[in-house]
């Protein structure tokens, strides 16, 4: 039997935000034979996180020690982790390939400001090390020119693409996963809006209605006025402003009640009453689900209770890895909020067969 060789992909942070380095991890894990190091993680898990030094030199001394032939770095974040896996790679000989996403000088520009001398100290490593590697990609044909014209890096581009289960949800699978959620949809505590308002009926685990769907004998049927679907994925940083699309749910709703010639003054209830009946508009209401975590969900999530809207809802949600897929694909319309520190990558996603899905196990983003 022809011998395999071994490879080692790195990821410096939380290997569930990285869904491309997820699928060459399972591209690889086809071809090669891997060993893991067990006890290394159990360390890793073991130490507090708040000591660094402790976990970089236990990483450092990991890359020396695991015998792969081919070492296969995501960037960003690329300093430290292009220099410990340059010198573990010439240590154990193996090859160094770079998969590059984005920059990590400009992300770092974003908090410290770009005419900060931290960044260019960044940038020049980024290159210096960037420029050893024996081979590299990248997710763009604008970052594939950027590398080669300015980084002196030839790139060879790899478009991502979602695994087969990021596709449109059936029906049954709607109505057993919003069967699920029904609690998170129509029973949040402490909130009041076009979608609880009308959902009174419905149990937290009811499994014959949701806020969706229907279960009559034994034919699922789909709510005629139920709300449009929107879902948004995100990581609740800085690079995606989700006061946008607090400024496009406000334009709805207002446009909609001008559109209905509806007084400013109007009492929500009543229209919500006229749903909750049974009633139909024109224009539907809007559901918002935005699933992911990170630090400014709470800051934006306090907006959104002050927004007081009619017509549109917001849910904010962490889902699991089964049910993420799901959802996605039970979406009327996706939106995608991350702008690019260096205006050369793109987020994981993609059209497919009319539904908006996004090649993600646990985190977001979503285009239409």
């Amino acid at each position: 039997m022809e011998k395999r060789g071994r490879a080692c992909v790195v990821v410096l942070g939380d290997l569930g935000r990285s869904p491309r380095m997820q699928y060459h991890a399972i591209s690889l894990a086809r071809q090669v034979l891997l060993h893991p190091w067990k006890w290394t993680l159990l360390l890793m898990e073991v130490l507090n996180p708040t000591l660094l030094l402790w976990r970089m030199n236990l990483f450092i001394f990991t890359q020396w020690y695991c015998l792969e032939e081919y070492r296969w770095a995501k960037n960003p974040p690329s300093v430290p982790t292009l220099v410990a896996v340059k010198w573990a790679s010439s240590l154990r000989k193996s090859a160094f390939i770079v998969d590059w996403h984005n920059f990590g000088y400009t992300l770092l520009g974003l908090s410290v400001g770009r005419s900060s001398p931290f960044v260019s100290i960044y940038h020049w490593f980024e290159k210096h090390y960037g420029q050893m590697a024996n081979g590299a990609l990248c997710v763009t044909r604008a970052m594939q020119h950027e590398l080669a014209q300015n980084w002196g890096i030839r790139a060879t581009v790899l478009y991502d693409q979602p695994p087969e289960f990021f596709c449109p949800t059936s029906l049954q699978e709607k109505h057993k996963l919003f069967c699920r959620l029904n609690r998170y949809l129509c029973h949040p505590l402490g909130v009041q809006d076009c979608v609880t308002a009308t959902t009174t009926g419905i149990g937290a685990d009811d499994q014959n209605e949701t806020l969706f769907t229907t279960l009559v004998d034994k034919d699922i049927l789909l709510n005629p006025n139920r709300p449009a679907l929107v879902v948004s994925s995100t990581s609740w940083t800085p690079d995606e402003d989700f006061g946008i699309l607090l400024e496009a749910a406000v334009m709805y709703d207002r446009r909609v009640a001008a559109l209905l010639d509806e007084n400013d003054s109007a009492d929500e209830g009543v229209l919500w009453k006229e749903i909750s009946g049974g009633k139909q508009y024109l224009y539907p209401r809007l559901l918002f689900i935005i699933t992911g975590k990170g630090p400014e969900k709470e800051k934006y999530e306090e907006k959104i209770k002050r927004l007081n809207l009619k017509r549109v809802a917001f849910r904010t949600m962490w889902l699991s890895a089964e049910e993420y897929p799901l959802l996605l694909g039970s979406a009327d319309l996706g939106v995608c909020l991350h702008t690019s520190s260096s205006g050369l990558d793109l987020p994981m996603k993609v059209w497919h067969s009319g539904a908006p899905v996004k090649a993600f196990l646990g985190k977001e983003h979503l285009q239409r």
